[in-house]
């Protein structure tokens, strides 16, 4: 007959014996998670959409659409680069009413476009469906501390009204920019990285800005965007103001900003940030959109999204080709509908010509 003493022992060790085998339980089903958390999403095959319904004459009429419903009614989507392809010109385009509200529905005969000044004749218009690849360039700086929290839900806002099938990066700077989020079109993994950063130190814009478009010429898609969320001007970069207009120039994607700028800018590089964020949305045909209140952030997300999926795109065959390689300026003048107010047109400035 055993002794109550061993009879403890034993029993100890069976307990440990059991709490080991849970333990080892626990982490194997842990490490199975993990390993399916690492999937990489954009291996997944896509299912493509079923062809949209034809349009009523009734869908045909342009419509204005608010912010509130903009980014819900936001369903059309294009190959939206400038491109030469065999002579032929792409020029993508958004049209604003003057309280700044979207614009969809006009037609080829509501535009006219000009190459170097020449009127040229349009060969192709449409709002055709495709997907994007955008990449994030979020201002992590000290000053942005107060403003982090709500920056960060306006970049889930505007990731949720995306396509299921774009795909994003993240770039995140303060003294020096990093990618911190990789190629993705999964939002939680933006979202559970972005939760564990902390604003500090200085701002470094530029560099960031450059970093974003030189990523970008790793896009799966042909279609490229660049969102910037920042608050104040560069006081760290290494690269000039002079060096990101060239790139960005010479560039095939679209830029876009959600300024948190302070009201009385202190120094003159917070001064610069708004001229040169716009500078650069502006040669892109992207817009620069001033927060005025930081609960606004969410809509203005909802309104830039909204936007790259409302785009029309115009090609055209240009009358004098010229294989120089030169800069040629792109302008874009509207006849729209009877009824409507005056309408502006957002357009890239324009497009080097091809060498050969």
């Amino acid at each position: 007959m055993e002794s109550t003493g061993d009879g403890r022992n034993r029993g100890a060790v069976r307990r440990l014996t059991v709490g080991m085998f849970a333990l080892a339980l626990v982490c194997a089903v842990i490490s199975g998670e993990l390993v399916w958390a690492q999937d990489n999403p954009l291996n997944q095959v896509q299912t493509p959409p079923a062809p949209p319904p034809k349009k009523t004459p009734e869908d045909l009429k342009p419509v204005i659409e608010g912010a509130e419903n903009a980014a819900a009614q936001a369903t059309t989507r294009r190959d939206a680069r400038i491109r030469v392809d065999v002579n032929l010109v792409l020029v993508p385009m958004t049209v604003t009413d003057p309280m700044n509200r979207l614009v969809t529905g006009l037609e080829r005969e509501n535009f006219q476009i000009y190459d170097n000044n020449l009127p040229q004749a349009i060969k192709s218009f449409s709002t055709d469906d495709a997907p994007l690849t955008i990449g994030i360039v979020f201002d992590l700086s000290g000053s942005m501390g107060s403003k982090f929290v709500r920056a960060r839900k306006a970049l889930s806002e505007f990731l949720r009204t995306c396509n299921p099938q774009d795909e994003f990066f993240v770039v995140g700077f303060n003294d020096r920019p990093a990618v911190i989020v990789d190629y993705t079109s999964d939002i939680d993994d933006v979202e559970a990285r972005m939760v564990m950063l902390k604003p500090e130190n200085r701002t470094a814009l530029i560099d960031a800005v450059y970093l974003g478009v030189n990523k970008l010429r790793q896009a799966k898609y042909d279609r490229k965007a660049l969102l910037v969320i920042s608050d104040g001007g560069d006081n760290r970069s290494r690269y000039t103001e002079n060096e990101l207009r060239r790139v960005v120039r010479e560039s095939d994607l679209q830029i876009y900003s959600i300024g948190i700028f302070d009201q009385y800018a202190p120094t003159q590089e917070e001064q610069m940030g708004p001229i040169l964020l716009t500078d650069l949305c502006e040669m892109t045909g992207g817009r620069l959109f001033r927060v005025t209140d930081i609960a606004e952030l969410g809509d203005i997300a909802a309104r830039i999204s909204a936007e790259l999926r409302n785009e029309y795109v115009i090609g055209y065959r240009p009358s004098e080709v010229k294989k120089d390689g030169n800069w040629r300026k792109l302008k874009v003048r509207l006849v729209p509908p009877a009824g409507l107010p005056p309408l502006t047109v957002h357009n890239r400035q324009g497009y080097y010509a091809p060498s050969q």
